[in-house]
């Protein structure tokens, strides 16, 4: 199973350290989050939590994934980075795969792009983009996207973008798409694609979700060979916690390891440290 540090919440010159920590302590991967702005009011709750408020206090940092990819990638080398979760459908898609590809090679291969279609309809009125009909331009500018990052000339004709005969350079190394979800469709999504992304979760449901994901996968003659399953588990504590999942075909975790021993308000050099720990605690170095 491969462990990926979550840089949610946290301070843009902190996520840094954190990834040079995590390349260094052997950590997979590192997720990174995505929201362009954070609206004062909403026309509709956030959706993740009972009350509908947000896990997020105003001013929290939002980096750009893209440039703070490409940041990341000069001081790690092994690192991989993943978007949990990039919305493509607020973009322009052929800015958005500029960016994403040009951090690809940056990163030497090391993006993993992690997409949703998004929830906050305000944030997309901003950016003068539709919301209803977010889930078909998502698959959309998924084939467009993978059109463009491959070499030669690129021709694309489409229900909402077309694509006159056209280059885009730099070629980006290949990259992996995984899809968030909880949702039929959601999880059909992924099943076509490289991989699923999980919420916080219990360790049930996400088996659940693997369960279906497999069950996809195989109505699409498509097996779980080198398929992802990253997520974190709200209910995972120990090694036996851990394997239970990895068992179930759970391959990756997301965490926020220094929240086990100093809690939500660590320094930089207790996370650092949380992180040692936790690699020390599961075993992860023997």
């Amino acid at each position: 199973m491969k462990f990926y540090i979550s840089s949610a919440y946290l301070n843009t010159h902190e996520i840094v350290e954190i990834a040079k920590a995590a390349d260094d302590l052997g950590y997979d991967g590192i997720g990174i989050p995505d929201h362009i702005v954070n609206l004062e009011t909403l026309s509709t709750p956030y959706p993740y939590t009972k009350d509908g408020q947000r896990r997020w206090q105003p001013f929290t940092p939002w980096p750009d994934p893209w440039v703070l990819v490409g940041a990341l990638a000069q001081v790690t080398t092994r690192l991989r980075f993943v978007t949990t979760v990039y919305i493509p459908a607020m973009r322009n898609p052929y800015a958005t795969a500029k960016a994403i590809g040009t951090a690809a090679c940056l990163a030497d291969g090391r993006v993993e792009l992690g997409v949703g279609v998004g929830w906050c309809a305000d944030e997309f009125a901003l950016m003068e983009q539709q919301f209803e009909d977010r889930g078909k331009r998502t698959d959309e500018m998924l084939e467009l996207m993978a059109a463009l990052w491959s070499p030669g000339w690129t021709e694309f004709d489409g229900r909402f973008y077309r694509t006159p005969r056209l280059e885009m350079e730099p070629t980006p190394p290949p990259i992996p798409v995984y899809v968030g979800g909880l949702s039929e469709i959601a999880l059909r999504r992924a099943a076509r694609h490289d991989g699923w992304i999980g919420d916080l979760i219990k360790t049930d449901r996400a088996i659940e979700a693997a369960n279906r994901l497999r069950a996809l996968r195989a109505e699409n003659g498509l097996s779980m060979d080198d398929f992802t399953i990253l997520t974190p588990l709200t209910d995972a504590f120990t090694v036996a916690d851990y394997q239970r999942a990895a068992d179930a075909g759970i391959t990756g975790i997301l965490t926020m390891p220094w929240m086990f021993y100093a809690g939500p308000d660590a320094t930089l050099a207790e996370k650092v440290d949380g992180m040692r720990r936790f690699r020390k605690d599961l075993l992860l170095d023997e």
